[in-house]
């Protein structure tokens, strides 16, 4: 086609440029708050990539433009407050499950939330602003990708951290291909979410330049990555179930029966369902109870407390009436005798109260292991505990307008000491992660003692319909990054077993009860990241701010001297 020809369309191009820029002038937080949520719907369960990188794109474009440092920090918040409001829309879901507060609080909570973690997004913008806003485009986006890469890192552990969702979490593929995210052993989450911001620079500098040529290439490029899968054709079509097993070599020789009963959230506290929920478990699990094996239940799977020495009030909540050996025997029984059971439980902390009286002074969301004789044998307690669900962030300000956490009583929970390991004999070494707790890049893992695999227990039944296919997903890129299997079993779905490359290899979709049964997939060798730990994705922001500043500054002392 000849350069004439290609005038009008460009000519058509330029003018509706010109107005989206004229408009993002007068209105920029609107503008920016637009392409927040579009770039949002780039994660699961939409999984819009191909919307969310360019709306990253016209944000780093309308980022450049900004009218000084408060222009810049006010399109950078209100930006991260969008799109982070729409990704956590799951949390004021869960607000429908409980009776203290009226539902319409959890849309008034998850904007709340937002307010603070949008000071994240705010922060990199501020300081790309600062630092490059007379750079070209690409060292632009560098700048603020390194900037990025450490405010996220930052915003997973400051006030005890909230990294849900990682900016990265768009570039990971279908269920069994990574896409760009099997790059994550040698970047780490962080640097992923600073490699969205790279990928979309480069999108704009080819558009902005009108090379078309180039900005095909890279857009289709990208396409490639992240949509091409052996099965996904197939996968349209046919039942995962009926997938072929994949090779044996890349599993172990442990079994594990993996189980999600379909524990409805609306149910979850009514004692009088109690026995049919053990009833229903307990079905799930008696195939191949005469066997060595694993057996993986959810968080909240249990309702009774099993610990022997508390008051006996307390046990009188149980399924198996009033006694806490009984009820570990029952479940030894229905496991088998050669089975090692991993299950979510909650266990109390037991001290005397003002009065004098014995009591439960504080409860520890926890995981036990458990044989096939009923004993228990090991115990992990949560270190990460959820906003909302078991603690209410900025309690002061929120609790003083009506809010409350979401859990039922009154006990405070407390967290765990961090990440552990179980040894669990011809059952491997199993590392403990429950419900959100997968979502912390870094954290998951005891460096001293390197599981063979990582096991998810959770509760996803009040995540509504972003939040579990978002967990899944999260957990799959600890299993990319950290090179280990992860095995989750929720108590509504999605469960699923997920190899150390990220693959999903059996799951039970939401709104089934179901049990899998099969080999734990073999770990890889650790990894750059298990190694180095989030140290390496802020190597990568040290790296890009070089280039980004150091680069064009070179190039224009060369053109100087000639």
């Amino acid at each position: 086609m000849s350069e004439a020809a290609l005038d009008p369309f460009e000519g058509r191009l330029a003018s509706l440029w010109s107005r989206i820029t004229a408009f993002a002038a007068k209105w920029p937080g609107l503008t920016s708050a637009f392409l927040g949520m579009v770039a949002a719907l780039g994660y699961p369960p939409v999984h819009g990539w191909w919307v969310a990188l360019p709306a990253l794109a016209f944000w780093i474009a309308h980022l450049r433009k900004a009218s000084g440092w408060r222009g810049a920090l006010w399109i950078g918040w209100t930006f991260g407050w969008a799109h982070l409001t729409l990704a956590n829309n799951w949390i004021a879901t869960a607000f429908t499950y409980q009776a203290e507060m009226p539902e319409m609080l959890g849309w008034v909570a998850v904007p709340l939330l937002c307010i603070y973690l949008a000071v994240y997004p705010a922060l990199a913008a501020l300081v790309a602003h600062l630092l490059a806003r007379r750079s070209g485009v690409l060292a632009f986006g560098a700048v603020l990708s390194s900037a990025w890469i450490v405010t996220e890192w930052l915003r997973s552990w400051v006030f005890t951290g909230y990294p849900w969702p990682p900016l990265g979490l768009m570039l990971l593929g279908g269920w069994d291909w990574p896409g760009i995210a099997m790059l994550l052993p040698m970047l780490g989450t962080y640097a992923l979410s600073g490699l969205a911001i790279v990928i979309a620079g480069l999108l704009l500098s080819a558009f902005w330049s009108r090379r078309w040529g180039p900005s095909a290439l890279l857009a289709s490029s990208i396409v490639i990555v992240m949509a091409f899968s052996p099965t996904s054709f197939e996968r349209t079509f046919v039942e995962r179930s009926t997938f072929p097993i994949p090779d044996p070599s890349k599993y172990t020789d442990i079994n594990y029966t993996l189980v999600q009963p379909l524990i409805l959230q609306e149910e979850i506290n009514d004692g009088s369902k109690f026995e049919e929920q053990f009833q229903r478990i307990a079905r799930l699990t008696t195939k191949n109870s005469d066997q060595s094996r694993l057996v993986l239940w959810p968080e909240s799977a249990v309702p009774d407390y099993l610990e022997d020495g508390y008051p006996q009030r307390y046990y009188t909540r149980m399924t198996a009436g009033a006694d806490p050996v009984f009820a570990r025997e029952r479940i030894g029984t229905v496991i088998g005798p050669q089975s090692t059971l991993l299950t979510g439980v909650v266990n109390l902390n037991i001290g005397l109260g003002e009065d004098g009286i014995p009591r439960a002074l504080s409860a520890r969301n926890s995981v036990l292991a458990m044989n096939g004789e009923g004993k228990i044998t090991h115990h992990y307690g949560k270190e990460h505990l959820v906003p909302y669900g078991e603690y209410l962030p900025m309690e002061d300000i929120l609790g003083a307008i009506g809010l409350s956490r979401l859990t039922s009583g009154t006990i405070p929970y407390i967290p765990g000491p961090g990440p552990q390991t179980l040894d669990l004999g011809e059952h491997g070494k199993a590392g403990i992660q429950i419900c959100y707790e997968i979502v912390f890049s870094g954290q998951v893992v005891d460096e001293d003692n390197r599981p063979d695999y990582l096991f998810n227990p959770s509760n996803d039944g009040w995540f509504g319909s972003w939040g579990p296919p978002q967990h899944l997903a999260q957990a799959r890129m600890r299993a990319i990054e950290e090179g280990l299997p992860v095995l989750r079993s929720t108590t509504t779905g999605i469960s699923a077993v997920i190899d150390a490359n990220g693959n999903v290899i059996q799951h039970i979709a939401s709104g089934e009860a179901d049990a899998i049964h099969g080999q734990i997939p073999s770990a890889k060798p650790p990894t750059l990241f298990s190694k180095l730990g989030n140290a390496l994705p802020l190597m990568w922001a040290a790296l890009l701010a070089a280039l980004g500043l150091g680069v064009p500054r070179l190039l224009a002392l060369r053109s100087a001297r000639s």
